[in-house]
């Protein structure tokens, strides 16, 4: 398994730039058509798709990263109390998973809300409210100490 940890991290790191451009193309194209009132194409719905499609994938690697191959997190559960007292280690450990795993919650209420909405002038509204506050939990989640690009090579 600790030969999958470089290259699953490398992975992660680099969905990251992909889930913040998706992220920032939702925003303008929903904020864009709130603003200009214009009616809700399909366009506009695949940006939020791409958007929320970006954050499950992300989440899973996450979550593989997390569960199974992490050094960090196999060495905080194997002493939890004293993970807690290194600020690196909890915040892989309890911070990072717990607010990723609501901006992924927040992208996916947006989507929905987004669906069930009437009328274009609403889903619009909704996305940009649902999709703004999940980028903006994503972006303080976002361990921005660690290198920016991380490769496998």
């Amino acid at each position: 398994m600790d030969s999958l940890y470089v290259p699953l991290l490398s992975i992660h790191n680099i969905l990251r730039w992909v889930v913040v451009i998706a992220a920032l193309y939702a925003l303008y194209t929903y904020i864009t058509g709130w603003l200009q009132g214009r009616e809700y194409r399909a366009s506009d719905r695949q940006a939020g798709v791409f958007f929320t499609i970006s954050m499950d994938i992300q989440l899973v690697i996450g979550l593989i990263l997390y569960g199974v191959v992490s050094p960090i997190t196999r060495a905080g559960f194997s002493d939890f109390g004293a993970a807690m007292t290194n600020s690196d280690v909890r915040y892989f450990l309890v911070e990072h998973i717990l607010l990723m795993v609501v901006a992924v919650v927040l992208v996916h209420v947006g989507s929905v809300m987004v669906r069930k909405a009437v009328d274009s002038r609403v889903k619009f509204q909704r996305g940009t409210i649902w999709y703004v506050l999940s980028t903006l939990v994503v972006l303080a989640s976002i361990p921005w100490w660690r290198p920016l690009l991380r490769l496998p090579f």
